[in-house]
């Protein structure tokens, strides 16, 4: 699995979790119980995971949805 992108902003990892399920691409949310260890303060962003082969489509998706400052790259 390779990251995607990793943010502290709850509707952008809604959204995107959203455009990769309609594009069929399977993801996972890393980091997101780690939550307990901010006290619910959302300091600690939480990363998109997905397969390597499904990177590249899923950065065009996030960048053609608008949001692609938020990619991470590397």
């Amino acid at each position: 699995m390779n990251e995607l992108m990793r943010t502290n902003d709850a509707v952008v990892l809604s959204f995107v979790q959203s455009l990769l399920k309609d594009a069929g691409i399977e993801c996972m949310v890393a980091d997101q119980n780690m939550s307990v260890m901010d006290g619910s303060l959302g300091i600690l962003p939480r990363r998109i995971l997905v397969a390597e082969d499904d990177l590249d489509e899923a950065r065009e998706i996030v960048a053609a949805a608008g949001i692609g400052h938020e990619i991470r790259e590397g």
